[in-house]
């Protein structure tokens, strides 16, 4: 398989990386646009010493966090925030959903970078921390403190631990 077509290979995985980054499926896609331009100039870079995957994984962030950069900080308009649809009330999983999606659209950066490699696709702890360029222990704080931000908006306790049986004589 050839870099290009390993690249072709990882855009579904970039196009769901990018839309949990942001939020938006337009800016997504142009997120992933500029991904891929990059991708293929620079292509003479890659060093083939891991999955071309991990790569893009890396550059898409790369470009997000240049597009931070450059983006004035102002305040967002009333206008611009989401607004949550009318639904009927028996629609208590997609309100769930929805609580979830903006609660980790609140975390931090770097956290929600870390959570959705992992969880939403599905990276193992090693990929992510690779692709993320930082130790496995910092990535796994950093799941640890989105979790609880998550269980903390979200109004969910943290899962019981189950307790050792005791044998008795």
């Amino acid at each position: 398989m050839t870099l290009l077509d390993e690249i072709e290979a990882a855009i579904p995985a970039l196009r769901r990386y990018a839309h949990g980054l942001i939020g938006d499926r337009d800016a997504a896609d142009d997120l992933v646009q500029d991904c891929l331009e990059r991708a293929v100039a620079k292509r003479h870079h890659w060093r083939r010493d891991g999955p071309a995957r991990a790569w893009m994984f890396r550059i898409l962030l790369n470009c997000h966090r240049d597009n931070l950069r450059r983006r004035p900080r102002h305040l967002t308009a009333v206008e611009d925030l989401a607004v949550e649809p009318a639904l009927p009330g028996d629609q208590e999983a997609h309100l769930a959903l929805t609580e979830v999606q903006a609660a980790i659209a609140a975390l931090p950066h770097d956290q929600r970078e870390a959570l959705l490699l992992v969880a939403l696709d599905g990276m193992s702890f090693d990929q992510a921390a690779a692709t993320l360029g930082i130790p496995k222990g910092t990535l796994m704080s950093r799941l640890g403190r989105a979790r609880e931000k998550l269980r903390a908006q979200t109004g969910r306790e943290r899962p019981a631990r189950p307790t050792p049986k005791r044998h008795t004589p």
